[in-house]
């Protein structure tokens, strides 16, 4: 990955918060895969005594609140825990859908490396609600609001219901190629085709909760070049 500037990323910033438009491939916290990238760690070079109250999956692009101080801190971890922060999604799946507020309650159950599976005797409480937003010729773009927060929620859930994410491979995700959406499509000789997106097609579209004066925010995150390219794709060829 080039080299990320901090600044670039802002969406939103007052005296108590800043929210950024993370970008895929970098991970929200540092971690023994971070190889010392990592969001926090862009955040603290700014503002030293920052803290992340929520995460987005390394491959997750969109909307991540940073607070800037201690009582922020404090005050949007109380929001998280009460569930009054609103976070809404947006993924491309396979399959064509027509989901109108679908409420999916499913316990999710960590497993080992970073998977999970819906499991009704062990796991813990998850629930999303889904909507279409707009459906192609064989793949659908979806709204997702997670009510509960649990790893991998959005992306478990999804497959559950038979609407697994482009490029999700842990959770019956496939990759999209243009070749099976353009006819006629021709590769050069000797020439390897690449996905149209390389990783989990899921984007945190937008985020709300209250600042510390009480007043609401909503930010939303514009879509990166990949998911942009992907879904003109898609549009071109219905």
């Amino acid at each position: 990955m080039s080299k990320l500037n901090f600044k670039d990323l802002i969406l939103f910033e007052n005296s108590d918060y800043i929210i950024i438009n993370k970008p895929s491939y970098i991970s929200t916290l540092n971690d023994r895969n971070s190889e010392g990238n990592s969001i926090i760690e862009l955040a603290r070079k700014c503002i030293p005594t920052a803290q992340v109250n929520h995460r987005l999956d390394k491959e997750t692009s969109g909307a991540l609140a940073i607070a800037k101080n201690p009582a922020a801190y404090r005050e949007l971890s109380i929001q998280f825990e009460d569930r009054k922060v609103t976070k809404l999604y947006h993924a491309v799946v396979e399959g064509l859908h027509n989901f109108e507020s679908i409420k999916v309650e499913a316990p999710v159950l960590p497993l080992l490396k970073g998977f999970v599976r819906i499991d009704f005797r062990e796991g813990k409480p998850a629930e999303t609600i889904f909507d279409t937003i707009t459906t192609y010729k064989r793949h659908s773009l979806i709204a997702c609001k997670p009510v509960t927060g649990r790893m991998h929620q959005i992306r478990v859930h999804l497959s559950h219901i038979g609407a697994p994410i482009i490029g999700d491979h842990r959770y019956g995700g496939k990759p999209l190629y243009l070749s099976s959406l353009k006819k006629h499509f021709n590769l050069k000789k000797e020439t390897e085709e690449l996905p149209l997106v390389k990783r989990v097609a899921l984007h945190a579209r937008a985020l709300s909760f209250k600042l510390l004066d009480k007043k609401l925010i909503t930010v939303e995150a514009p879509y990166p070049k990949d998911l942009k390219v992907l879904l003109s794709q898609l549009e071109k060829n219905i």
